[in-house]
């Protein structure tokens, strides 16, 4: 579907152009913009590479077990039955503290490794258990206190202030953490009263 609507987009475009006589524009814009993408990447690379390096070291000091503890007294209304030492509630942590640091990519594979070792704990099979919708919705509604992505694109492209945005981050991904997860339990916990009832 996205194959769809970003081939349509470019047809549209680049018809556009033609029709509006701007064929000059978007020649450049297609020279010029794959090098300005890969020049970003670089500029980027650094510091997901450094934080991930970070939370790697963390992971092998086995600061996560500690991370654990601290995130199990504040988690551990929400992953009910879940091992609180286990790798899927380790790797839950990590996640989340790189959503913290505001490092989305350096979050990607500990998710990845979360949802895994969640399936496999919970024996989910073709099924998502509350314990895995939950997870999702805090790695996608992610609370940030350091967002450091945003705050290099502002540093690369000459903002005055860079960290002007971060309390408006912290108050927008505290509200929209609050509503996703309050979304997201309310159905279980209708099913949780219906099953009392039986």
């Amino acid at each position: 579907m996205l194959t769809f609507i970003f081939s349509l987009l470019i047809i549209l475009s680049a018809a556009a152009a033609i029709f509006t006589g701007n064929v000059r524009e978007i020649t450049e814009a297609v020279l010029n913009e794959p090098v300005n993408a890969v020049e970003l990447c670089i500029y980027l690379c650094g510091g997901m590479c450094f934080w991930g390096g970070i939370m790697r070291v963390a992971e092998k000091s086995q600061l996560t077990d500690k991370l654990a503890g601290v995130f199990a007294l504040i988690l551990g209304g929400l992953f009910k039955g879940l091992d609180k030492h286990g790798r899927a509630f380790r790797a839950i942590c990590m996640n989340i503290t790189a959503n913290l640091l505001g490092l989305g990519n350096a979050a990607t594979p500990f998710g990845i490794e979360a949802m895994k070792a969640l399936a496999e704990e919970e024996k989910a099979g073709d099924t998502a258990t509350p314990s895995m919708v939950i997870f999702t919705v805090i790695n996608t509604a992610s609370l940030t206190l350091i967002p450091s992505t945003a705050l290099s694109l502002r540093m690369k492209y000459g903002s005055a202030d860079p960290l002007e945005i971060v309390p408006a981050v912290w108050i927008t991904s505290a509200a929209a953490l609050a509503v996703s997860v309050t979304a997201a339990i309310l159905p279980f916990c209708g099913n949780i009263k219906r099953e009392d009832k039986t």
